[in-house]
């Protein structure tokens, strides 16, 4: 039975769901179908974009950014970790998905039954796999079923990968094994803005692909370049580009972008806002000390607002007295130690009547003509906008729109669709996909 929860106004024309903390993310879907769309258009006829979910998809969440992905036309899908997969196969995600990290031996079968691509990059493990493979019989998994593997090779960023000499015995090896498939061929760039050493990758995966085709092996899709890649217009397409970052609205940090591709750049929208009400406002005398140690006094009175969340939340504690937030579309400084959940605002010198607990703050996001976007956070935090996204925790509640209009809520204890305000419960967000009919390649 659906359970009615009231709406209350989070800013005017805007309805929010009644949530079980006054700090939220909101994702705009809208804006990552825009994303996509740009991408995809800067993209050769015949390239496939291949959409990167992993990390909880940056922090934006996985399944229901999967979910706008696939609907908006995105074939295939990649994520880290094996329960990743799992997540989105038990969502309802069918595309097929590919497993990025080697997965342990003994979850073969499992990748086999969810139809999960999987990445080799280590001989042992190779050989391991493939003994797995030989020793299933019907009965463990279908007997038509096939493991699709990509093969990782080492091009120079000394993190994972076969050599390029080892990738033809590799290839052979599993060939030989009737129930494995070699369906791609890839590595990944250490620096996409540095032309050199991105052509230095480039040469050691098409020496690894030339090594192939001199044994008459059929050559798989090859994949390369990521969102950096694309945009710098460093690196091959090759048949798949692996795209993260850029579909969040994010341009990776530091990141020269080819002129080529500088309009969809200037495109991209983040999707990500990060916001709170305070839990309290109060008047502190000259001389208070604010948060732990204190590292910060105040020199006068002072209006100090407590928003409540912190660096359990992904709010890194080198942002303490570092970072900026919006209220009233106008900047004021964080002050004090970033506590695990509170972190405090000075907002003594914000004009017009005093700031309430009924005032919203933007920490990431937009206010006004004002904008604190996930990089600027990373440069005050001494670190990059990968990591501040990535960290935002599943207990800060996610407030998912599209056509302006909220459409699903994930909390620490719920995972809800929305529906003109009613919380419909998560059998309304079950994939509408036929059963088997997963994306086995």
């Amino acid at each position: 039975m659906a359970t009615r929860l009231p709406l209350i106004e989070a800013a005017p024309g805007q309805q929010l769901p009644s949530l079980p903390r006054t700090a939220w993310i909101e994702i705009d879907l809208d804006a990552l179908v825009s994303n996509l769309r740009l991408l995809q258009s800067s993209l050769p006829s015949g390239i496939r974009l291949e959409a990167v979910v992993k990390g909880d998809a940056y922090g934006h969440g996985a399944v229901p950014v999967a979910r706008a992905l696939v609907a908006a036309g995105v074939r295939s899908l990649s994520v880290a970790t094996f329960d990743e997969g799992l997540e989105l196969r038990q969502a309802g995600i069918s595309v097929p998905i590919l497993v990025l990290f080697p997965i342990p031996p003994e979850l073969v079968p499992d990748a086999m039954r969810l139809c999960l691509s999987v990445t080799a990059g280590d001989q042992t493990l190779l050989e391991r796999t493939l003994a797995v493979l030989d020793s299933l019989d019907g009965a463990a998994v279908p007997a038509d079923r096939e493991l699709p593997i990509h093969l990782e090779v080492e091009t120079g960023l000394g993190r994972g990968g076969l050599h390029s000499t080892d990738v033809p015995a590799a290839a052979a090896a599993i060939g030989a094994s009737p129930r494995a498939r070699l369906t791609g061929l890839w590595s990944h760039l250490q620096a996409a803005g540095d032309p050199g050493r991105t052509s230095a990758q480039a040469a050691r995966l098409g020496v690894a692909s030339s090594l192939l085709e001199e044994v008459g092996m059929t050559m798989p899709d090859r994949h390369l370049a990521a969102s950096g890649g694309l945009l710098a217009a460093s690196a091959p397409n090759y048949d798949v580009v692996r795209i993260g970052l850029a579909l969040y609205g994010i341009v990776p940090d530091g990141l020269t972008v080819d002129e080529r591709h500088a309009a969809v750049a200037a495109g991209l929208r983040p999707i990500l806002s990060l916001r709170a009400r305070p839990v309290r406002v109060t008047e502190l005398p000259a001389g208070t000390g604010i948060s732990y140690g204190p590292t910060f006094v105040t020199s006068r009175p002072s209006r100090v607002a407590t928003l409540p969340l912190g660096y359990a939340d992904g709010l890194p504690r080198s942002l303490s007295n570092k970072a900026q937030v919006l209220v009233r579309g106008g900047r004021v400084p964080a002050v004090g130690t970033v506590a695990m959940d509170a972190v405090m605002v000075d907002v003594t010198d914000v004009p017009g009547a005093p700031v309430s607990v009924d005032d919203e703050f933007t920490l990431i996001g937009s206010q006004g003509s004002e904008t604190i976007d996930a990089v600027e956070v990373a440069q005050w935090g001494n670190t990059i906008s990968y990591e501040i996204v990535t960290a935002m925790s599943g207990r800060l509640p996610r407030v998912y729109y599209a056509a302006a209009r909220a459409v699903q809520m994930r909390t620490v204890a719920c995972d809800l669709g929305l529906d003109g305000g009613e919380i419909v419960g998560p059998d309304a967000l079950t994939s509408e996909e036929e059963p088997g009919s997963l994306g086995c390649e």
